[in-house]
């Protein structure tokens, strides 16, 4: 490792998924830099691993590091916000001087930044670094960190096929990424929260209750359509701080569908802010049929609301896309039918 300090150092990759290895280097190239600067783009993105997925992750690993990660969208209004010509993203495949030259006008012309060293754990450094130092008239220097990978012995391609744990290589933020997420539906008096704990207890995982009920006991009943809001993205990021903890699968009691629909039935209309996080996707869905006595706990609609929920989430659930489980029948049944849907259907993906 090189001793010298350079001005701007720059970091390039897919981060698909970002793993240990890539945190090594990109501390390596902070020791050595004033400022850092990190860029990642792949095309086409890799499961698990899209352009806001590792926005997230970047943003959370190295909030001291300039790091940007890109996408024809993007570099779309990046382009127009300029005023100059737009170039589309290199596939994955294209042969390295496509790509060199793509990141060359990225850099100058888009986002006018002039690295004066590029570290890599790859031969492509230094022709890389020659094209730079040709495209900004100045030097670049190239900083090869450990081809051999001594170091941390680990590779996105390793595990994205499975070779390695994911667990031994990702930081909770990335790993969380990669966690089978389950939500549970139903209308109410439908079962589905005491389910989802008994599911969660049962798998060994945890679970995310659900956050609206949470804030209904608080506002004595009285929501508004703010209020909603809250409860939509407040239920998304209690989940994504539950899923570092799960062991396998993360039981969600409720999701952002939920809430857009109780948008609609109590204001009249549902909540455009909201629809966005009720497309959120889950790897599968427990829908909580109602077929044992609705119970009146002084909160709920009347037993038809009920009914016309179910027929509601029927609706949703078959333009998902995703595998659906009917739970039906007595508590211990659904729990042992769901348990054994998700434990085969649903393994770790760690």
């Amino acid at each position: 490792m090189t001793s010298t300090r350079f001005c701007l150092g720059l970091v390039v990759g897919k981060f698909a998924p970002l793993h240990r290895g890539h945190e090594w280097l990109v501390e390596q190239a902070a020791a050595a830099c004033e400022r850092l600067l990190v860029v990642s783009y792949s095309k086409p993105e890799f499961e698990r691993c899209g352009v806001q997925a590792r926005r997230t992750w970047m943003a959370a690993r190295w909030p001291a590091h300039d790091c940007l990660a890109i996408d024809d969208d993007w570099l779309a209004q990046a382009c127009a916000a300029r005023g100059i010509a737009l170039r589309a993203i290199p596939g994955n495949g294209e042969d390295d001087a496509t790509q060199q030259h793509f990141l060359a006008w990225l850099l100058r012309d888009l986002l006018q930044r002039r690295p004066d060293a590029m570290f890599c754990s790859e031969a492509y450094g230094p022709p890389c670094a020659a094209v730079l130092s040709h495209a900004f008239g100045q030097p670049v220097q190239a900083v090869v960190v450990d081809v051999a990978r001594a170091a941390l012995p680990i590779s996105a391609t390793r595990l994205r096929a499975r070779e390695a744990p994911l667990a031994d290589w990702l930081a909770p933020e990335v790993l969380a990424s990669f966690v089978p997420r389950i939500v549970l539906l139903g209308g109410e008096s439908s079962g589905k929260t005491t389910l989802a704990a008994a599911l969660a207890q049962r798998l060994g995982t945890t679970w995310v209750p659900e956050y609206g009920r949470e804030l209904w006991d608080q506002r004595g009943g009285m929501l508004t359509p703010s209020d909603l809001r809250l409860i939509a993205h407040e239920q998304v990021r209690r989940e994504d701080a539950a899923a570092p903890l799960a062991r396998g699968a993360l039981v969600c009691d409720t999701s952002p569908l939920t809430t857009w629909s109780y948008s609609g039935w109590m204001f009249g209309a549902p909540d455009a802010a909201i629809e966005p996080l009720a497309r959120r996707r889950y790897e599968g869905v427990v829908l909580c049929e109602p077929d044992f006595p609705f119970v009146q706990d002084g909160t709920r609609q009347p037993e038809d609301f009920r009914l016309r929920q179910h027929a509601w989430y029927l609706d949703r659930v078959s333009e998902l896309g995703v595998p659906v489980h009917h739970a039906r029948g007595p508590l211990a049944e659904r729990i042992e039918q769901a348990a054994a849907w998700i434990r085969q259907g649903f393994a770790t993906m760690r």
